[in-house]
């Protein structure tokens, strides 16, 4: 199976490693995970600072080599919000709730060039101790850590 997942995963939190996690898991041994990785320049427009892509290309890389995934894996610069997911040829598209709407608009340009849909699977949120989703956002902001405990 060939699985597509994409990001900024800056700070790399419980909710991106639930994500890549299942990536690798609906790939299976045997199967692939393409990893689009947000640019600097299309990051920039977050709502705080994001590392440069060549860190957060190294912790994902990290993350994946210390799960030991035998799925083979490439990580790609993002430079907008679909990437290669419109030419691409692969079966799963991974995404989080926040970013659903996007994999169906994928699957609607998919269709418009004569690409097959792809699969979406959707994951639900890792939620903080205080039951809030855990967000880049609220990490930067102090909030809580990337495990979702609130900082006091």
């Amino acid at each position: 199976m060939k699985v597509m997942v994409g990001g900024t995963f800056d700070p790399l939190h419980a909710g991106h490693k639930k994500l890549l996690s299942r990536s690798f898991e609906i790939a299976g041994p045997e199967g692939e995970v393409i990893i689009g990785l947000t640019t600097d320049e299309f990051a920039g427009r977050k709502y705080h600072l994001v590392r440069p892509y060549g860190e957060r290309k190294q912790n994902l890389e990290d993350f994946i080599r210390k799960h030991g995934y035998t799925a083979e894996w490439t990580i790609e610069p993002l430079v907008d919000r679909y990437g290669s997911a419109l030419e691409a040829d692969f079966d799963v598209l991974m995404v989080s709730e926040e970013t659903f709407p996007v994999a169906v608009e994928i699957n609607e340009l998919r269709k418009e060039r004569g690409k097959k849909k792809v699969d979406i699977v959707e994951i639900s949120c890792v939620l903080a101790e205080d039951g809030r989703r855990i967000s880049s956002t609220r990490i930067y902001r102090g909030e809580i850590d990337r495990q979702g405990r609130l900082i006091r």
